[in-house]
């Protein structure tokens, strides 16, 4: 591919311009930059010529980079809100901020001082989904080798305007448990508050935490789900909002899981199900819709309500979080939580288990009461002296 270049005196600098025609559409396209000095311009013609050795551009906007992707980005993401909400990230936040600047222009500063400024008027949660899209998008430029390592890499794990009130004794922000509700008052204070803007979203607070479950499975229940008998509620479907409309599929593991109804559910869910048909939903938004983590957030204005109540980092997604460290605490064994919970790795579900060591103990104390049961302590003989013959089998406890 033949490449012209020229250079041209201006003002303010130098005028750097590269002419080639495209192999593929036979379009005739132009880079153009005003650099500082002739040395500035042949780098950016090297550029340019690299750019043509990998396949892709250099000089590419971020903007033009997303457009060009499309949706590679995506993938590994169920598609479900969390990929709604990332895609509205990107588009109504990241491409406002950055989307002008060329890819290999972005830098860790840059992304620092966009977060500021999001800090001062956006949710924790928003800009969450934002950075993490943003992450995603620069992965795939290090793939393509427009740069060398993904600046926002370890923003993503930046504490988004966290407060230090927030305290729940968890050992880091990287714990699952350090996103849970601490105690049972807390939660049904949380869904007393949530109820102020109508009664589903109290409901969908209980059925989140008490089932362990995400917000699209609260939305997948059907009445058949509940069994009574078994004292069991099936988590089978989920159901979230795409840009084709509502979708309802298999959940995020693809596997049907099995979760107790905790006492404090069995009222929730009875009122829930009562009079309901097999195949009718549990949960239904007050005018009859589905309830989505949006609608939550939106009608009980989420982030200023858990701020005022002292837990300023609980999400939504929070609430599952609970439920799994309270039986996590309540010393359920790790294989029984994973399946309640879904996890396919026994990794994922070890990060619900309390740092310390309390946990060994009560073991100690549980398998000490077993063997107790077992068997009765040896007596220790109240005569003294050697006249007295060896106690026998039944008397050492054998």
């Amino acid at each position: 591919m033949k490449v012209s270049t020229d250079i041209e005196q201006r003002a303010s600098g130098i005028r750097a311009r590269a002419r080639w025609t495209d192999p593929a559409t036979k379009k005739r396209i132009t880079r153009a930059l005003v650099v500082p000095d002739e040395e500035a311009a042949e780098a950016f013609f090297d550029q340019l010529q690299r750019s043509a050795k990998v396949g892709v551009d250099l000089t590419i906007t971020l903007t033009d980079y997303i457009e060009q992707i499309g949706d590679r980005w995506k993938r590994g993401l169920d598609p479900t809100s969390t990929a709604t909400g990332y895609w509205a990230g990107l588009r109504l936040r990241v491409i406002p901020a950055m989307g002008h600047v060329p890819v290999a222009g972005i830098s860790t500063g840059m992304i620092d001082r966009t977060i500021d400024d999001w800090e001062l008027k956006l949710s924790p949660s928003l800009i969450k989904s934002s950075v993490a899209a943003l992450v995603r998008v620069l992965d795939e430029a290090v793939r393509d080798e427009l740069i060398e390592k993904n600046p926002a890499r370890n923003r993503s794990r930046r504490s988004y305007g966290k407060s230090s009130v927030f305290d729940f004794s968890s050992p880091s922000d990287t714990s699952p448990r350090a996103h849970a509700i601490k105690d049972l008052e807390t939660l049904t204070n949380l869904a007393a508050a949530c109820g102020q803007a109508g009664q589903p979203y109290s409901d969908y607070v209980m059925l989140c935490a008490l089932l362990s479950a995400r917000s699209s499975e609260v939305a997948g229940l059907w009445a058949e789900d509940v069994d009574w008998d078994a004292n069991i509620v099936t988590i089978r479907k989920q159901t979230f909002p795409s840009s084709s409309g509502l979708v309802t599929k298999q959940t995020k593991g693809r596997e049907e899981r099995p979760v107790p109804i905790l006492r404090p559910l069995v009222p929730v869910l009875e009122r829930l199900t009562a009079g309901k048909d097999p195949t009718d939903r549990v949960l239904i938004g007050v005018r009859g819709g589905v309830i989505t983590t949006a609608n939550v957030s939106r009608a009980t204005k989420w982030d200023e309500l858990v701020t005022e109540m002292g837990l300023p980092q609980l999400s939504r997604h929070g609430l599952r979080h609970t439920g799994a460290t309270w039986m996590a605490d309540a010393g359920i064994p790790l294989h029984v939580l994973q399946k309640i919970l879904g996890h396919k790795s026994i990794e994922t579900t070890k990060g619900y288990l309390h740092p310390d060591l309390g946990h060994i103990a009560k073991a100690g104390e549980l398998a000490n009461r077993f063997l107790d049961a077992q068997t009765e302590a040896p007596q220790r003989p109240s005569g003294k002296g050697r006249g007295r013959s060896k106690p026998g089998p039944e008397e050492r406890g054998l």
